[in-house]
């Protein structure tokens, strides 16, 4: 489920800083959520300078925006390789002594199996946030894409890990949230993770599993938005 919090001007700030990034020529992959949402516009706005990139979108959403701000879009098979992904995050671990220091939850838009795709195909994984989004450690629920015909396999997996699942429900429907993969999106409530790494790991051994929405080691940095400025994190 999406994380609500965090004020507008701090988002726009992390978004546009990590758009300052992008360089003539770049492939760059084009994350999910309000704050990533920031960075398509500012990139578009620098396309309509003269600017020469081409977007991978990570979900249905992020490729209608970038179509609005004019970016060329293309697809992650008919590249050689993605420069630079810029995406938001539910949750980061920001606690420089801890092992987990720069680990994620994603998934709040059910976009993390294509997320996580481009993100670690990319040379550099930029995350763009609030301070809302972050944590010593983490503690909110780890979305699950899993086969429809899977969840409640699933769901008995992640009890047998300590986990409580719950399949995702449609807000404006009846029935689940169906990703654009055609999935569905239970969410696992370990409330907290001491170790995400391990975590993680389990999570992918799980037949039926698509893709889980913790990103462990893939993050290079987080722009922190604030209402002064932008907090640089580097991992």
């Amino acid at each position: 489920m999406k994380t609500d919090g965090g004020s507008s001007a701090a988002k726009r700030r992390a978004g546009e800083r990590a758009a300052e990034a992008v360089e003539d020529g770049f492939v760059v992959g084009l994350g999910t959520g309000s704050t990533a949402a920031h960075a398509i516009r500012a990139i578009g706005r620098a396309v309509d300078d003269g600017l020469d990139v081409r977007g991978i979108p990570t979900s249905f959403q992020s490729r209608q925006l970038a179509l609005e701000a004019g970016i060329p879009l293309t697809e992650l098979d008919a590249v050689d390789g993605v420069d630079l992904a810029i995406d938001g995050a539910d949750q980061v671990v920001d606690d420089p002594e801890s092992t987990a220091y720069g680990a994620l939850i994603k998934g709040g838009g059910a976009a993390h199996a294509r997320e996580k795709l481009v993100d670690t195909a990319a040379d550099r994984f930029v995350v763009v946030a609030d301070p809302s989004k972050l944590t010593d450690r983490l503690n909110r629920s780890v979305p699950l894409e899993v086969r429809p015909d899977a969840h409640t396999v699933t769901a008995d997996r992640v009890q047998a890990l300590g986990g409580e699942p719950t399949l995702r429900d449609a807000e404006r429907k009846d029935g689940p949230v169906v990703t654009d993969n055609g999935n569905l999106v239970v969410d696992c409530a370990f409330d907290p993770i001491d170790d995400p790494d391990e975590l993680a790991t389990r999570l992918s051994r799980s037949p039926g599993v698509v893709e889980h929405g913790l990103f462990v080691g893939v993050a290079d940095a987080t722009y922190v938005g604030t209402d002064d400025g932008v907090e640089v994190r580097r991992y």
